[in-house]
């Protein structure tokens, strides 16, 4: 037996049997922590974090509730449900949350709540009351998952993950506007810094939401914008990273059909909202296999495909 007057002794105090943690925090994924991280946006995806909508989204006020019109929320979980199975054949793992014992009306968009990297998520602090606590929910999914979080939004900073894309897998982009103010973008670079990740910073036209809903990068040199909306600094930073960039051609329906609001499945693979025949066309002359579900129910409360979807994990560069 080991002399216990000699701390040195025991493995506790650094002593023989000491077995130190050696391994990279990515290392650990699928192993300590569940599967996680992603580097582009365009890898193909392997998990997903979403939260199927309940009565809670049903207002008398939806302007109130930050929402377009009244939503009917047997169709619109219906909606969901439609896209939980196009990711599933997709080959994703979809974790769903359940519901908090008082859901807020816009739980369901999990895109806003966190953004991922490589080594675990950024939890948000989205900007309005309406939202303020959402991200609890996030972070008890995220933990079920087996995600690690790396920073959570602090002080007076605001953040929501729609603003945040990854150009390469050192590099991302992150838009400053309505949504996501420069305290918390400095909290932002400090955390990829770490990882060795450089951001750049745009600022969003007023009357913009967020970043993702005037971007969409469906492979490693393709990138589609709306057109009067992504910033000359955004564009001239794609091109920097070798994207080819493509404006949409019909505006009717990018904002009436949710046509950009998408998730890319994988290189130039994109699910999309249904009954937008120009933008699918004009996606596949670019060699994009489109995928399709109906969501003009879900897009009442102001979002669609991308806002709904957290993103947990794709295949790394």
């Amino acid at each position: 037996m080991a002399d216990r007057s000699n701390p040195l002794q025991h493995a506790a105090y650094g002593g023989p049997g000491w077995q130190p943690r050696v391994r990279h925090l990515r290392d650990e994924a699928n192993g300590i922590w569940g599967i996680f991280g992603i580097d582009s946006e365009y890898g193909t995806l392997r998990s997903v974090l979403l939260h199927r909508p309940g009565p809670e989204i049903v207002s008398d006020d939806p302007n109130g509730a930050q929402m377009l019109d009244r939503v009917d929320a047997d169709r619109a979980g219906r909606q969901h449900d439609a896209i939980v199975e196009a990711y599933r054949a997709n080959g994703t793992e979809v974790h769903l949350i359940g519901p908090p014992p008082v859901p807020q009306p816009n739980q369901m968009f999990m895109a806003d709540l966190f953004a991922m990297t490589p080594e675990g998520a950024i939890l948000a602090r989205p900007a309005s009351e309406v939202r303020a606590g959402e991200e609890r929910v996030a972070a008890v999914g995220l933990a079920a998952a087996g995600v690690p979080i790396l920073r959570s939004i602090s002080g007076t900073g605001t953040f929501e993950g729609a603003d945040l894309m990854w150009l390469s897998s050192t590099h991302v982009l992150v838009g400053r506007g309505l949504r996501t103010n420069t305290e918390a973008i400095d909290q932002i670079v400090d955390v990829m810094a770490a990882i060795g990740v450089t951001t750049t910073r745009v600022d969003l036209p007023i009357g913009t939401m967020h970043l993702m809903g005037m971007l969409r990068i469906l492979d490693r040199d393709l990138a589609v914008a709306w057109p009067t909306r992504l910033a000359v600094a955004a564009v001239e930073a794609l091109r920097d990273e070798g994207y080819e960039v493509h404006y949409l051609p019909d505006l009717d329906e990018a904002i009436g059909g949710f046509a950009l609001n998408g998730v890319t499945l994988g290189p130039r693979r994109f699910l999309m909202a249904e009954g937008n025949l120009v933008t699918q066309a004009f996606y596949e002359a670019l060699g994009v296999t489109c995928s399709t579900v109906e969501v003009d129910e879900l897009a009442k409360a102001s979002g669609a495909i991308g806002c709904l979807t957290g993103v947990v994990a794709r295949d790394l560069a």
